[in-house]
């Protein structure tokens, strides 16, 4: 279960040599975010790596220094109680440090100024996101392992699970209880501060509710307090579009995809033609997801050959709309690269992006589909299923 000491050393190499070619002189780099510490150390206990541009990096672990030593086969792993600790033994710090700007509350960070007494801070977020952006064989391997759990589930268990008369919650309970009993490592972790278990799911119009995330659906919730899970309100009638999005996580390693289902009987024809419109879409992108290819310039391409009456409601609903196509996918489920305006690095062979074309249709839901692609020279490799969505539950 450790993570293999080439690759912590693969990804140390590498982030230095970013660092190097984007921010020449610097001296020292300090990962705080639990996930990023995992990327980089194979443990995600609490403590403060220190990556300097020479030298050993260290990792200084106040909780749980035990575990993370039994766990992670990462060079050099030392016990502190305070950063004062860290303070006594390294004695100079240079005047600039990089830290990961956007995760870093500020209270934190005046405790680490504190002790460790640099003057400046500059961001690392887009340095280290780059580097985790390109997958190695070994993060590959987990997700395609999260692909294959995926695919199963929505593919060929849930049409079984749906039953005229149940609520959302139970769906989703039901749901949970079959993913992690298949492989599903039961928490979906976001960039920033948010997890949830498994994602968005809704009955009917329930996926165009309004939501505090950046995504083209939307979801009931339990509660103002609880925006997420799904409406113990919300029955499944005949007629229903059910709307599956969700994460599977293996190992840390997550994919995304998004699954429909006809329940009872189909939908309206003209919805059934936005969707395939959708799936049209997802595969023309697909097709594009190639090393030297600009995720901007394919997002540009995709929109300018879309007609003004498909654009309405397209990427969400009503005013909501979002500004992407995609999204990089991997320890997060919002990683680097965007399929976005912006994004002007060209793709590498090895990132891993969710293409998720969808659009909401009134006094329907969400139609459209999402999956999960590998960047190969011969465009995106599929790791979630290649069905079309719109499954027909009668």
């Amino acid at each position: 279960m450790k993570v293999p000491l080439t690759e912590l050393d693969d990804r140390l190499n590498r982030f230095r040599a970013r660092m190097d070619a984007r921010h020449p002189g610097w001296e020292l780099a300090a990962i705080t975010g639990r996930v990023p510490l995992y990327y980089f150390t194979g443990t995600i206990q609490d403590g403060l790596l220190l990556i300097p541009q020479d030298g050993d990096a260290v990792f200084w672990v106040r909780h749980s220094h035990e575990r993370a030593v039994d766990e992670s086969l990462f060079p050099s792993v030392r016990r502190m109680k305070s950063y004062r600790d860290i303070a006594a033994e390294m004695k100079h710090f240079p005047e600039t440090i990089y830290l990961e700007t956007e995760i870093v509350p500020h209270a934190q960070l005046q405790r680490i100024q504190k002790h460790l007494r640099f003057r400046n801070v500059k961001p690392v977020d887009d340095e280290v996101g780059a580097v985790r952006a390109r997958k190695s064989p070994y993060e590959l391997a987990l997700m395609e392992h999260a692909g294959r759990i995926h695919r199963h589930v929505l593919e060929d268990l849930v049409p079984g699970m749906l039953a005229e008369g149940m609520d959302e919650v139970s769906l989703i309970c039901d749901l949970f209880t079959v993913m992690v009993k298949e492989g599903h490592q039961g928490l979906i972790r976001f960039g920033g501060f948010n997890e949830m278990l498994l994602g968005q799911i809704g009955f009917g119009t329930s996926s165009l509710c309004p939501t505090c995330t950046d995504t083209p659906g939307g979801v009931a919730g339990m509660h103002p307090a609880v925006p997420q899970m799904g409406n113990p309100k919300r029955k499944l009638k005949k007629g229903d579009l059910v709307v599956v999005d969700i994460g599977c996580g293996y190992k840390g390693y997550q994919t995304d995809k998004t699954l429909s289902y006809m329940f009872g009987k189909a939908i309206p024809d003209a919805a059934i033609q936005e969707h395939l419109r959708c799936v049209e879409i997802q595969d023309i992108a697909a097709s594009m997801l190639k090393p030297g290819t600009v995720p901007s310039e394919i997002y540009r391409t995709i929109m300018a050959g879309l007609e003004p009456a498909f654009l309405k409601n397209f990427m969400g609903f009503g005013e909501r709309q979002v500004k992407f196509l995609g999204h990089g996918i991997g320890l997060w489920i919002d990683e680097t690269p965007v399929i976005a305006e912006g994004f002007d690095e060209p793709l590498e062979e090895g990132m891993v992006i969710a293409l998720e074309p969808k659009k909401g249709i009134a006094d329907v839901g969400l139609v459209g589909i999402e999956n999960t692609f590998v960047v190969t020279p011969q465009g995106g490799r599929s790791l979630t299923g290649k069905s079309k969505g719109l499954v027909e539950v009668f």
